[in-house]
């Protein structure tokens, strides 16, 4: 069993933010799945479904980004799903818009969401779905850029991304994470 968790923050007013990337290709995977994120326990919305032929659970933590690993670590507890099976996809400051990267652990390189995680599991030994937002054009407002609403050439390509967002988690689940870091980390930015 597969735990693929979008990180985001919950709320009408993060809804369209940069930083709920994650959120969005939950729900796009749930769509593609036919199913609904319609259970509301660990701090979270989730619901289960097959991927790629994978039983997976797919969650939305309700925590806030910085608390993300209050929900994500009991989840995986509960259902007894070790930390190499959860899947974390993420918005990524250190990838140009459009970027779509498999890693297969590692530290939190300041995403604070990821430190929750990696705090709550004990380690970072879980692989992640790093979606590149990039970083802000002017000046260095990264908290503005990162909490802001996708620019008009971003949102003419924010489909495109979280479909090749959600073939590469249907990749790590179906091939392994090495095949999918070899299949998908070479391709060029949607946009």
């Amino acid at each position: 069993m597969w735990l693929v968790v979008g990180l985001g923050n919950p709320g009408s007013k993060y809804e369209k933010t940069r930083h709920n990337i994650g959120f969005m290709v939950v729900d796009r995977l749930a769509q593609r799945a036919g199913s609904k994120l319609s259970t509301k326990k660990f701090n979270a919305h989730f619901g289960s479904c097959v991927i790629a032929g994978c039983k997976s659970l797919i969650g939305k933590p309700q925590t806030y980004m910085n608390c993300s690993g209050d929900s994500v670590q009991p989840m995986a507890a509960f259902h007894k799903i070790v930390s190499t099976q959860i899947v974390i996809i993420h918005d990524e400051l250190d990838l140009p818009f459009g970027s779509v990267r498999i890693k297969q652990s590692g530290g939190h390189a300041g995403h604070n969401g990821l430190r929750s995680i990696s705090a709550r599991l004990g380690g970072g030994d879980y692989p992640r779905v790093r979606v590149g937002i990039g970083r802000p054009t002017h000046g260095d407002n990264v908290t503005g850029h990162v909490l802001g609403a996708f620019n008009r050439v971003e949102r003419a390509n924010l489909e495109a991304v979280i479909e090749r967002t959600c073939d590469a988690v249907e990749t790590l689940l179906s091939q392994g994470v090495i095949a999918a870091m070899n299949s998908v980390n070479g391709q060029p930015p949607v946009c």
